[in-house]
């Protein structure tokens, strides 16, 4: 999307229901909102910001046609991307904001470590969810918080693919969040529908391959990519950034073209930008006041705020298991951008959220 070094990014704003959108208004993403002007920005690869504007979509037609041939092509492609439908994922459709329930077998996960480290706990928790509106249920065996060390494989396997199993033996749609391959051929045995990987497939070399092998023999397996850098341990030590949002979008971007060029259907995936993840409190702040941007990589979106120190630092010193206002703040936010798939621990409370949202807000 560059041409002589200039890139073009567009933001849909003035999002609103279809019901409630201006004349000229354009579908976002084929899903419930419409947005009626853009922000444009053309900035050099390097970062240097060279113009930013906002334009209703009636004239932004004309000042793409003053751009050189290249940027025009992008141009094209920004608002393919931006308006097309996105396919189900996981047999889900993207047609309204759908909940991915927690649950972590893990002793120490930031939130809710050791609260369901045996099986039993776990699927009967994951059951729960799944009756509270989970449309996905997320089994994790290895904590990712901030400064976690790894897990090996073997121990990851042992504590969550019977879980697993016994979830999709009940017709729940599992996903498995993990950054190891051997993992995610266990799991996907197991019957997980979709791989959560915090890591976008970088941490192990082996786990394009297993992604793609398992895509290729089921249409309704899919992927997260989500945006980090670094590893858990170490990612939020020095973060820094020119523009947070622009850099994750130019990121992930750049992870799903190696993903699209290993064999992956882009539209299979779905991107997170990854809040909490090698960013601190202004980064997360930054990339989820500007989260609707990430609809021009035309995938499915993905996003988790729950219970995390973000949500902490934007209100008070609360511990994680007292943070469910903010979590619900941040998801409204979420909702009025466009994100398909939020992923949480408070299912109930937030499925309550967004139908009250949904009722007052989008007719």
């Amino acid at each position: 999307m560059e041409d002589d070094g200039t890139r073009l990014t567009l933001r849909p704003l003035g999002l609103t229901a279809p019901e409630q959108a201006l004349p000229g208004a354009r579908r976002l993403a084929g899903g419930w909102l419409c947005f009626d002007r853009c922000e444009a920005v053309l900035r050099t690869v390097a970062g240097g910001e060279v113009a930013r504007r906002i334009l209703p979509l009636a004239d932004l037609d004309a000042w793409a046609g003053g751009l050189p041939d290249p940027l025009q092509r992008s141009y094209r492609l920004w608002l393919e991307r931006l308006t097309a439908e996105r396919r189900p994922v996981a047999g889900l459709a993207l047609d309204r904001p759908r909940l991915m329930g927690i649950v972590n077998v893990t002793p120490d996960s930031f939130s809710d470590g050791g609260c369901h480290a045996d099986a039993d706990r776990a699927v009967a928790h994951g059951i729960g969810l799944a009756a509270a509106g989970a449309d996905i249920v997320d089994v994790g065996a290895e904590s990712t918080r901030p400064g976690a060390a790894a897990v090996p494989a073997e121990d990851q396997i042992a504590r969550a693919v019977p879980v697993i199993a016994q979830l999709a033996e009940r017709g729940i749609c599992v996903s498995v969040d993990t950054r190891n391959a051997e993992v995610m051929a266990a799991a996907l045995a197991a019957g997980a529908r979709l791989v959560n990987d915090v890591s976008g497939l970088r941490h192990d070399r082996r786990a394009l391959a297993v992604v793609g092998d398992a895509m290729a023999r089921d249409p309704g397996v899919a992927v997260v990519v989500m945006h980090m850098r670094g590893e858990p341990a170490t990612m939020n030590q020095t973060p820094t950034y020119d523009d947070p949002a622009l850099d994750v979008f130019d990121e992930l971007a750049e992870r799903l073209q190696w993903c699209e060029e290993g064999g992956l259907d882009r539209a299979r995936i779905l991107v997170d930008p990854g809040i909490g993840f090698a960013k601190r409190m202004e980064h997360g702040a930054a990339v989820a006041r500007s989260l609707s941007l990430l609809h021009g990589l035309g995938c499915g979106l993905l996003a988790g705020f729950s219970r995390k120190g973000l949500v902490r630092g934007w209100a008070d010193s609360t511990a994680p298991r007292d943070r469910l206002p903010g979590s619900l703040a941040a998801a409204i936010v979420a909702f009025e951008q466009g994100v398909q798939i939020l992923r949480v621990h408070d299912v109930r409370e937030t499925a309550q959220a967004r139908d009250v949202w949904e009722a007052l807000r989008m007719r």
